[in-house]
């Protein structure tokens, strides 16, 4: 009962990080140290796998809740209240992923090898918050583009190569490039909105893919503590996501910036 509440508690860390501009990989490498690797039943790949797993928890709750969205961009939908030419597109989003997609899979092993550990997750949560608070200081006070169906393609590619920057572990994927998206005159929603949905065929291909390599990890012991993760990463990623959308544009980025520094803070008092 003690490892279901375990993975349950890490589920709610994952659905509540992997999408606000904090850093869930921040939180997960840390959580790691603290609880996975005590798991007996569990080796380093079969914690890693669920992460995974977990991550693909969350990745369930955005296809949910964008699945229109999707649609439309497949051309499967039947939205008659624009042209198709004022709409996002499945291009845009290709043009978006495509440069930290190359980039992870070119330095893939080098970034699993030296870049996870908490000391590089110290680093990226502080540049992260700066970036953040500079995002919100140097913002147009009107934004340009108010909804995600205005973003251009100069934009998609312009923040498909801000998000490279989280790569670095800690450094968070909706922190650069929702920061990205403002810095280029989009609004907080409109760039939440784009991250969340460019977010999908990246994380997914990346989970389907670590997925496949650890299948063997995924033993009938720990069966019952995957399940329990992605459960709880998918409920409570569901209304964290929710909640997020309805309050980016009000509150805009500098208090998640806060909060990623002091966490940092906490951080380097606990493990230095």
């Amino acid at each position: 009962m003690i490892d279901i509440l375990k993975a349950v508690m890490l589920g709610i860390v994952e659905g509540l990080t992997e999408f606000a501009p904090v850093s869930s990989t921040g939180h997960m490498i840390i959580f790691d140290d603290m609880w996975l690797k005590s798991e007996q039943f569990l080796t380093q790949q079969g914690a890693n796998t669920f992460k995974v797993v977990i991550q693909l928890g969350s990745i369930l709750a955005v296809v949910i809740l964008f699945w229109q969205r999707f649609i439309d961009m497949l051309g499967l939908g039947r939205r008659v209240s624009e042209p198709r030419a004022k709409r996002l597109k499945l291009t845009h989003v290709i043009v978006g992923l495509l440069p930290a997609a190359i980039l992870g899979l070119l330095f893939e092993d080098y970034i699993d090898e030296y870049l996870f550990s908490t000391r590089t997750v110290l680093i990226g949560l502080v540049l992260g918050a700066i970036l953040m608070i500079a995002a919100d200081r140097f913002r147009k006070k009107r934004p340009e583009t108010e909804t995600v169906d205005q973003i251009t393609y100069k934009q998609a590619l312009t923040v498909g190569l801000i998000q490279c920057l989280s790569l670095w572990p800690g450094f968070s994927r909706s922190g650069s490039t929702i920061s990205g998206g403002v810095l280029l005159g989009m609004s907080h929603r409109a760039a939440s909105d784009f991250t969340f949905i460019m977010a999908v065929p990246i994380m997914a291909g990346a989970s389907a893919l670590s997925l496949f390599k650890n299948w063997e990890y995924l033993s009938a012991d720990a069966l019952p503590f995957f399940i329990a993760g992605f459960i709880s990463a998918f409920v409570v990623a569901y209304f964290s996501i929710r909640f997020f959308l309805k309050l980016i544009n009000r509150i805009k980025l500098v208090p998640f910036a806060v909060y990623r520094l002091l966490l940092a803070a906490a951080i380097y008092v606990l493990f230095f």
